[in-house]
């Protein structure tokens, strides 16, 4: 079963709120026949348009390839946090790379929020980029250890973005009876996703690249020129970028064994009205410290979109807000009849680390995916990297190559259901409160 087409309609965004209040954007034909190019780039999320687009503002002759349509996958349907850092934390990394590395890796993340940012300002992308983001702790152990990380950024790498919250000053920001504290980063941001992909897409057409739709890549021929066979023909090309995240498919086995991918759920209510100050009383995004982490913003529109629940088959739940209103009454017990509007899913792709996965499949072939839920900023900076190396300056794709990224255990046939069965006991963990 490929997940391309498993939940979705083909052609079609999700019926999610983001898809609702989308801007305006240029549909895309398909390939017809056979083309060539200096780089072919396979799928129109934020890796794909980024390094797409940083090639063809470099000169090269860009295809970019799209089973479904711009946006379709996780990069429209995402919580839409710009988070700082890389997903694993800078302690653990220190410990697992050295210092020397691990300071690489920070600076790295930094410049990927720096280019989200940079590239809204330069393409004029309306996507309602707001600054901060907290993470919050449900208890006190795990509230002081936000606090001792955020101590740790601040004396070891001179992060200055962030404000620290006792009790008191998280319920002023959050009033959810189940945060105790934790830190909002001013330096992280929010955003719409879908819009701010779809602005992304404007800018590689713009930048002349050629993108098609409803192209569906079925194999990929190695050799000295890359061979890209799709069912309405083929690409020639010096290059080829695989930007799939958790819909690779079987495209590259040697990434696939190290990237998982996992479904995740996304629910908005109703306009809130005078009841958003019950939510948050700032237009700040928050992510919990739960191992099946909760997500949520307010919309323009006075929403609650709240993020939460995995699930670890092919298909989505039949009820997904459902799944969706169990964590969010669990913060918010207030809301717990709310009306939902709008609930959604999308694939998403971790890793054993959460680090991402950037990998040379074969000296003329790329890939990058695992994000692991902090795509926003390093999806969009892997589409750089890739770019830049194919160019020849592969500095910051080697440093980020080489996070060691084991294989999910049991092979094909086993990953899944061992993914699934420790998944649910760390989600068991996290509703005892352990």
């Amino acid at each position: 079963m490929d997940l391309l087409f498993s939940n979705d309609e083909r052609g079609a965004l999700p019926d999610s709120w983001y898809a609702a209040t989308a801007n305006p954007a240029p549909r895309f034909g398909p390939l017809d026949g056979d083309v060539r190019a200096d780089v072919c780039v396979v799928g129109a999320g934020y890796t794909g348009l980024s390094a797409a687009l940083h090639l063809a503002e470099a000169g090269f002759d860009v295809v970019l390839l799209e089973a479904h349509r711009v946006g379709f996958g996780a990069s429209g349907r995402n919580g839409g946090q710009l988070g700082s850092g890389q997903r694993m934390d800078q302690d653990d990394l220190e410990r697992l790379m050295g210092a020397p590395e691990a300071d690489k890796l920070w600076h790295l993340a930094e410049d990927a929020k720096a280019l989200v940012k940079r590239l809204i300002a330069k393409h004029g992308i309306d996507c309602d980029l707001r600054p901060g983001v907290a993470h919050t702790g449900s208890n006190r152990a795990e509230v002081r250890a936000i606090h001792d990380y955020g101590d740790h950024l601040a004396t070891r790498y001179g992060y200055d973005e962030q404000e620290f919250l006792d009790e008191a000053k998280c319920h002023a920001l959050c009033p959810s009876p189940d945060y105790k504290g934790g830190i909002l980063d001013r330096g992280a941001a929010h955003l719409h996703p879908l819009n701010y992909a779809l602005g992304l897409g404007r800018a590689v057409a713009t930048a002349g690249a050629r993108i098609f739709e409803m192209t569906h890549v079925r194999g990929i021929q190695q050799g000295p020129k890359v061979v890209v066979h799709t069912d309405r023909g083929k690409v020639t090309a010096d290059h080829a970028i695989l930007a799939c995240n958790g819909y690779l498919g079987g495209l590259a086995p040697k990434v696939a064994a190290r990237v998982m991918p996992i479904n995740n759920f996304i629910a908005a209510t109703e306009p809130l009205g005078e009841g958003t100050a019950r939510v948050l009383t700032q237009d700040v995004a928050i992510a919990d410290s739960k191992f099946v982490v909760n997500y949520f913003r307010l919309s323009r529109d006075g929403r609650l979109l709240f993020g939460g629940g995995e699930s670890y088959g092919y298909r989505f739940p039949r009820d997904i807000a459902g799944v969706v209103r169990q964590p969010m009454s669990r913060v918010f017990p207030h809301l717990r009849d709310v009306r939902i509007d709008y609930a959604w899913g999308g694939t998403l792709a971790i890793t054993m680390r959460r680090m991402p996965f950037l990998a040379r499949v074969a000296p003329n072939i790329l890939s990058a995916s695992g994000y692991s839920g902090h795509g926003v900023g390093t999806a969009t900076h892997a589409g750089q990297l890739m770019a830049r190396a194919i160019q020849g300056d592969a500095e910051g794709f080697d440093t980020m190559a080489a996070v060691p990224a084991p294989a999910f255990p049991g092979g094909p046939a086993l990953r899944t259901p061992l993914l699934a069965l420790a998944m649910s006991w760390f989600a068991l963990r996290d509703r005892l409160g352990v």
